[in-house]
């Protein structure tokens, strides 16, 4: 059959279609529980009443238990005005298909956890064992850590946010200790006019360094910042935004510094495992008596030799007539602000994955998303987590593409 050519008559009008435009499909409700830790020294909770009023009346559902926010001073009945409901039985919050903690995931949250529930909550390495992954493996979980995610510029927005807590913290805390209140030395710290300045050394120039310099400037303290990176020293300055003293950590140097100082703050950070001791007990016992150590690396064993954990009950302990301030969470000591800096990169996140229609098409979407992804569907995607507990790691990119 030979194939008819079209036929046009002139009498025909042609018209444009209206464009249509591509319309993203109706997200999903999600169903928030937020727990109330029973973690040692957690004050936080991860999102604040404002932050869920704005996720209800977006037509997400989110369960509180009793008292979750008291140590940051949320009241109850803030959360019930914003819209949450507040419920008296921890397992009950454990049934919600999402679940936001501000303290990692313990033994005794296990049995409530529920099969492919998502979890978004810190890993503390120090605390984590390999059975707990294990058990949360076999539960189908996916497990987002704060320590891990990252936003659309690459930077880790929660633990950006706690350092610069620790680092403005820490000078409030040498301030205190250096009163004749604590049986400090009796120093203001900063100075006044026709005194010299008080000398603070800080280790570390990374985000604790930087705000920790910050603060003492401020105070009219004389800051000396020691870093092995030179990077990391040149942007510091350019933050702080005049010249400090800075060096590369050379013992000699650095023990020189110690005698004469104040102050001194340890805020080395190590990607994986324990943080490099560089202070040796012998330094410690050259520094002055009355001066103040405070080591906020303790979270990752600490960077000063002579340092031991401490708690906000018993912050310190005197060696060497040293005063040692070696808490560690220090953001749990000024619960509210933390919380509030929680809340600010959780809330857009979860609303985020509202607009997606769940978690998985987030992760589809948004790849910056999948660093902060330690476990997905039971599957474990951290490779630091895979080699330190032995346990079979596999690809979070390969894993997403082989489910679409």
């Amino acid at each position: 059959m030979s194939q008819q050519k079209p036929f046009i008559s002139t009498s025909f009008s042609y018209e444009t279609l209206e464009e249509t435009l591509d319309i993203k499909p109706k997200g999903t409700q999600v169903h928030i529980g937020i727990p109330k830790e029973s973690a040692f020294q957690e004050n936080r909770i991860a999102l604040t009443p404002d932050a869920v009023g704005v996720l209800v009346s977006n037509g997400h559902e989110v369960l509180i238990e009793h008292n979750a926010g008291e140590a940051s001073h949320y009241p109850d009945k803030d959360y019930s005005e914003a819209g949450a409901r507040i419920v008296y039985d921890k397992s009950e919050v454990y049934k919600a298909p999402v679940l936001v903690k501000s303290a990692p995931v313990m033994e005794e949250d296990i049995p409530m956890l529920q099969m492919n529930q998502v979890i978004i909550s810190p890993i503390h390495l120090s605390v984590m064992k390999a059975e707990l992954l294990e058990k949360m493996m076999e539960k189908k979980i996916s497990a987002i850590s704060f320590e891990n995610l990252k936003d659309d510029s690459g930077t880790y927005p929660i633990v950006r946010s706690m350092s610069e807590i620790a680092g403005s913290a820490v000078m409030l805390v040498a301030g205190q200790y250096l009163g004749s209140g604590n049986h400090g030395k009796g120093v203001l710290l900063g100075g006044i006019s026709g005194i010299p300045p008080t000398k603070v050394i800080i280790l570390g120039a990374g985000i604790v360094g930087e705000y920790a310099a910050r603060a003492a400037l401020a105070l009219g303290a004389s800051v000396k910042v020691f870093d092995n990176s030179v990077y990391r020293l040149k942007r510091l300055q350019n933050n702080v935004g005049q010249r400090i003293y800075t060096s590369v950590i050379e013992p000699r140097i650095l023990s020189k510094q110690l005698k004469t100082c104040e102050v001194a703050v340890g805020a080395l950070s190590s990607q994986s495992g324990r943080t490099p001791v560089i202070v040796t007990e012998e330094m410690v016992s050259n520094m002055r008596p009355g001066s103040v150590i405070i080591d906020v690396s303790i979270d990752r064993g600490g960077c000063f030799e002579t340092s031991e954990i401490t708690s906000h009950e018993h912050p310190i302990f005197i060696k060497y007539g040293v005063i040692h301030y070696c808490v560690p969470n220090i953001p749990s000591g000024f619960a509210r602000t933390a919380s509030h800096a929680i809340s600010n990169v959780l809330m857009p996140l979860l609303l985020e994955a509202g607009e997606e229609g769940g978690f998985e098409n987030l992760i589809w979407h948004k790849i910056h998303l999948r660093s902060g992804i330690y476990l997905f569907k039971g599957a474990l995607t951290n490779f630091h987590l895979s080699q330190r507990f032995d346990l079979k790691y596999t690809d979070l990119n390969l894993l997403i593409a082989s489910q679409r």
